[in-house]
């Protein structure tokens, strides 16, 4: 598929599209914040969050005006400020609680990372899951153990259903790739 072909079709919410485009940019977007702040798990963070917001707003994507890279990373700088934002107000309502002594993109055909998982023996799947990031192994059990939808997982996890569609994409991917280096 090409690049052009690929956003077109995103843009009409082609699920292929959309995982073309995640597969091509992924590693990009994901480097660009790792050499930032060399820690995988912010990159992670910020990249998964930047997929989902440019799938959610693909229709306002102008090829006169930047490439598709150089807007994903700029909607991936804008996802870094709202991280650090809301963690700051979380920071400071947590400091407040202590100062008061209170304390406190719908895809139904299977991938072929789906159809790799269900062939796997159950045993092995709960082991090779286990090697997962603990957020990749909720919404693995809660996708395929639980049969939740999307929907269900992001009500359930009080996220936005597109972080949890790129998230799944990841875990499923993730977990395709630890079963296929046995």
């Amino acid at each position: 598929m090409e690049l052009t072909d690929a956003i077109n079709k995103a843009k009409l919410n082609e699920d292929k599209a959309f995982n073309f485009l995640y597969n091509h940019f992924w590693e990009r977007v994901f480097r660009f914040h790792y050499d930032r702040f060399k820690n995988e798990d912010e990159a992670e963070d910020i990249a998964i969050r930047a997929f989902a917001k440019a799938f959610e707003k693909i229709q306002t994507y102008d090829d006169t005006k930047s490439s598709f890279l150089t807007w994903v990373i700029n909607i991936s700088k804008n996802a870094q400020i709202d991280l650090y934002r809301k963690r700051e107000k979380n920071k400071k309502q947590l400091q407040d609680a202590f100062s008061s002594e209170i304390f406190q993109v719908p895809d139904n055909d299977p991938t072929p990372e789906d159809n790799l998982i269900r062939q796997q023996n159950l045993s092995n799947l709960l082991a090779d899951i286990k090697k997962l990031k603990p957020q990749y192994q909720k919404i693995i059990h809660l996708r395929y153990f639980e049969e939740h939808s999307i929907l269900e997982i992001s009500e359930s996890l009080n996220e936005p259903v597109n972080n949890i569609k790129v998230k799944l994409f990841r875990a499923r991917k993730t977990l395709a790739e630890i079963i296929n280096s046995h």
